[in-house]
Order: structure tokens, then C-alpha cells, then sequence
């Protein structure tokens, strides 16, 4: 029952996570949209009301006329909406999923013996510090450097070269799966940091200056406004990465690759340069940003590098008439020794059981994808399967999976 009800626990809360993240991009992406298409108004009552730039657009059978108003307006006629539950309730849920998924079962997710071989309190010690050391590093690099000439380059190539260390030291530490959604924890908790301590705390300054007529600093109101423009651009360039790092786990070829933490960082890196091509393209037309293209290109020479160097190696197929048919008594005695720990009598995750018949018969498809084909059960092969039992399975499976 507990693993059943863990598994509701995932699913429930991979959906609300999915909403809300795609709540949280789809206003990110929005509002970069809107600061690199919005033009400094001509008319003179826009002007005098501290209008820095409009824009017209039509959606949904209506028109809209978005305003930015450099620091604050001088009045707030209606009520004013703040965007930070979006970004919350993602990390939130994000954790929480992370939480059933890879912290309660660090023993079989999150450790690979093979790599580390660490008691559970000691896996979920170092995973939780990649999220803070990760968080601190960041902030402290984009304080120091942000705001200097040629900062943000600077930022830009310290926090690559920080990803690339994380991605090395996590894919050496944790189960190659685990690893890589480890790497997007890290950047999508400082994403959300970046939320929580920066970009609202700010934003709440300067409208609590401007409803209590209390006079404020003028650069110290300015200064609000470029660190959370600062890290809002931040954010967005972390968004593909993180979101590539969030799928990766479906795609075992990836995270077994014997340079699976090259792998990720290219791949990472493939998504900033496609999400500056986005970037730059909306004010492009505007002439606030040179050409784009080569960043398009470049991140599209570099995923078709990736895919190039991951081809599996051609193979010969071997004859099947020439090898003893196998059976169910066989593989049986396999799922045994190197299933039954998960999906036996005692324990079914995901409500699978492969201790009868019925169930093996059943699931026979599942067992070939996960055991053969995508090679990634038992998980972290935490029972030692050998490849002479894979392909066992293998040609049981192939022979018309028979349970008689």
C-alpha cells in the first residue's frame, strides 16, 4: 500500500508541478517578450505620466496596450498584480516531488554503489548542498561582477564553468539519473530564489516608497529595478536548460553514456544559446540587438553534435535459430534474483508484479523496453543483473514471451 500510495503522490504531483511551472515560463517568456518589443512613446501625456515604453497587440478578439513605467507610476489606479506564486508553487511542488521520488528512496534512486557506496543520510546531505552551495555561489558571482563593465559576461562564463563542475561532480556522486535532475534542482531553486530574495523583495520597496509619500533615495529605487531586471534576464537563460535537464530522465540513452556529465552541459548549453537567439530576436526587428542567428545556429550545430556522438554502434545480429529456446521457468528464476525486491509480493511499485504468471504475462512489453531495450531496470542495477540475463529476456521476449 505504501508504495501505491507513493506513486499516487508522484503522479498527483508531477501535474500540479508541470501547471505550474508552465504558469511560471509562460509569464517569464511574456514579459522578456514585452521589454524587448516595448518603444518609448512620442505623445506627450504618456511622457508626462513617467511612460517609458508601449506596445499595441491583439489577442483573443481584443486589444491590449501594455505600459512600463521606469521605477513606479505616480498613482496606481487599479488593484496591482504580482507574479510570484507561479515561481513558488513550481519550486515548491518540484521539491516535494523530488522529495518521494529520490529523497525517501535515496537507497534505490538517488545512490549508485558502483559510484558511491553511502548510507541514504549521507546521498540526501550532498544533494541538498548542491541546491544551497549552487544558490550562494550564484548570488555572491552576480552581486560582485553584475553590475561591472562586461559584467554579465563575466557572470555568464563563471556560472558556465560552476554548471560544468556541478554536472561532473553530481554524475560522479549519483545514480546517472538522479544526477542530471539533480543539476536542474540546483539551477531551478536558484531561479526561485533569485524570486524570493531579489526580485519581490524589491519590487515591495518600491511600492511601499510610492503609497506612503515617504521620500526614497532615487538610485536606491533604481537599483531595485536593474538587480531585478538582472535576474529575471537570468532567469530566462536558465529555463531551457533546466527544463532539458527535468526530461532527461525518460531518456536513458543520455545518463548512461559513459560522459553522461559532458553529455549535460552541452546539452544545457544548447538551450541558452537557442533561448538568446529567442531573446534577441524580438527587439532584432526593432534594432536594439544584433543579428541572432548565429546563436540559433550554434545551438543547433551543437545538438546535432551530440546526436552524432551518441549513435549507438552498428551490431550484428545474431541468429536466432541458432540459440536454445528459452523459458518461462528461465526468465522466472531471472525476475527472481533481480525484480521481486520491487516487484514481488512484499513490495509492487508501481502496482507491478512480476511473482505470477498473470503479471509477467501481463507486463511482458514493460519488462522488455525497461530490462532490454532501454537498459535502465532493475534501477541503478541495484540487484546486479548480468547481461547474459538481459539477454535471456531477451530472447524469451523475442520467442513470443510464453508464461506456460
Amino acid at each position: 500500500m505504501d508504495a501505491y500510495l507513493l506513486d499516487w503522490a508522484n503522479l498527483l504531483l508531477r501535474w500540479v508541478h508541470v501547471i505550474t511551472a508552465i504558469a511560471w515560463i509562460g509569464s517569464s517568456f511574456y514579459f522578456v517578450f514585452l521589454d524587448n518589443n516595448l518603444i518609448k512613446p512620442n505623445s506627450p501625456d504618456l511622457l508626462e505620466k513617467g511612460v517609458d515604453g508601449a506596445m499595441w497587440a491583439v489577442h483573443g478578439g481584443g486589444f491590449y496596450n501594455p505600459q512600463k513605467y521606469m521605477v513606479a507610476p505616480k498613482k496606481i489606479h487599479t488593484k496591482l498584480h504580482w507574479f510570484y506564486w507561479e515561481a513558488y508553487t513550481t519550486w515548491l511542488t518540484g521539491f516535494s516531488l523530488f522529495t518521494v521520488l529520490y529523497l525517501w528512496n535515496a537507497g534505490t534512486f538517488l545512490i549508485d554503489k558502483s559510484l558511491m557506496d553511502w548510507s541514504p543520510a549521507q546521498a540526501i546531505t550532498a544533494a541538498l548542498s548542491f541546491l544551497v552551495v549552487f544558490w550562494l555561489i550564484y548570488d555572491t558571482v552576480s552581486r560582485v561582477f553584475g553590475f561591472r563593465e562586461n559584467g554579465e559576461r563575466i557572470v555568464g562564463a563563471i556560472m558556465m564553468g560552476v554548471v560544468a563542475f556541478a554536472a561532473w561532480a553530481a554524475c560522479h556522486l549519483f545514480a546517472g539519473r538522479a544526477a542530471f535532475l539533480l543539476v536542474g534542482a540546483m539551477i531551478a531553486t536558484a531561479m526561485s530564489a533569485n524570486v524570493f530574495f531579489w526580485i519581490i523583495p524589491g519590487q515591495r520597496k518600491v511600492v511601499a516608497a510610492m503609497t506612503s509619500g515617504v521620500a526614497m533615495d532615487p538610485k536606491e529605487l533604481a537599483m531595485h529595478g536593474k538587480r531585478g531586471k538582472q535576474r529575471s534576464v537570468h532567469n530566462t537563460y536558465f529555463t531551457l536548460p533546466v527544463i532539458f535537464a527535468m526530461l532527461s530522465n525518460h531518456y536513458s540513452f543520455l545518463y548512461t553514456h559513459e560522459y553522461h556529465w559532458v553529455v549535460l552541459v552541452l546539452m544545457m548549453l544548447a538551450g541558452a544559446l537557442i533561448r538568446q537567439f529567442f531573446v534577441q530576436r524580438h527587439g532584432y526587428h526593432l534594432g536594439r540587438a544584433s543579428n541572432p542567428l548565429p546563436f540559433a545556429i550554434a545551438g543547433v550545430v551543437v545538438l546535432l553534435g551530440v546526436i552524432v556522438w551518441l549513435r549507438p554502434a552498428p551490431t550484428a545480429n545474431a541468429s536466432a535459430a541458432s540459440a536454445a529456446p528459452v523459458t518461462f521457468a528461465q526468465v522466472s528464476q531471472v525476475f527472481e534474483q533481480r525484480c521481486y525486491m520491487c516487484h514481488g509480493a512484499q513490495v509492487q511499485m508501481k502496482n507491478v508484479r512480476f511473482d505470477t504468471a498473470d503479471g509477467v504475462k501481463q507486463h511482458a512489453l514493460n519488462i522488455y523496453q525497461q530490462a532490454v531495450v532501454l537498459r535502465v531496470m532493475p534501477m541503478n542495477n541495484a540487484t546486479g543483473i548480468t547481461e547474459g540475463e538481459r539477454g535471456l529476456i531477451k530472447r524469451w521476449y523475442e520467442a513470443g514471451a510464453k508464461t506456460e
